[in-house]
């Protein structure tokens, strides 16, 4: 299994980025994923994950500014991030669940078995 996110970069805040995370090496449409992040300095925390039956979770943080969706034609998972605040900056990691038989995702890592790389965002003041 391969995972590989993009998408990151340098935005204002109050702006928007799509992060996307292409998947290889498994049945796509199997597995939950979710979408972590790590800041400088702190550990990183699951913000949304979306579930095999397309069902959605946010961490609060980035509830009503996130969307998470899934592509299952093109193995690909999206993160759309809009009104992007300074404290969005951070290092974004895809990640899937293939081993735990779950129907529903998890925003906790231990729930995911295998990780892209990270792409980083930066959003300035």
């Amino acid at each position: 299994v391969q995972l590989q996110a993009f998408g990151g970069g340098l935005v204002q805040a109050g702006g928007s980025l799509r992060l996307s995370c292409a998947a290889s090496g498994l049945t796509f449409n199997s597995y939950a994923l979710g979408w972590f992040r790590q800041a400088p300095g702190k550990e990183r925390e699951g913000i949304s994950c979306i579930s095999i039956d397309r069902s959605t979770y946010y961490v609060d943080s980035v509830k009503g500014r996130s969307t998470i969706s899934r592509d299952g034609a093109k193995n690909m998972v999206y993160l759309q991030m809009n009104n992007l605040k300074p404290e969005d900056t951070a290092v974004y990691y895809c990640a899937t669940d293939t081993r735990s038989g779950r129907n529903k995702c998890t925003i906790f890592d231990w729930g995911y078995d295998s990780w892209g790389q990270g792409t980083l965002v930066t959003v300035s003041s």
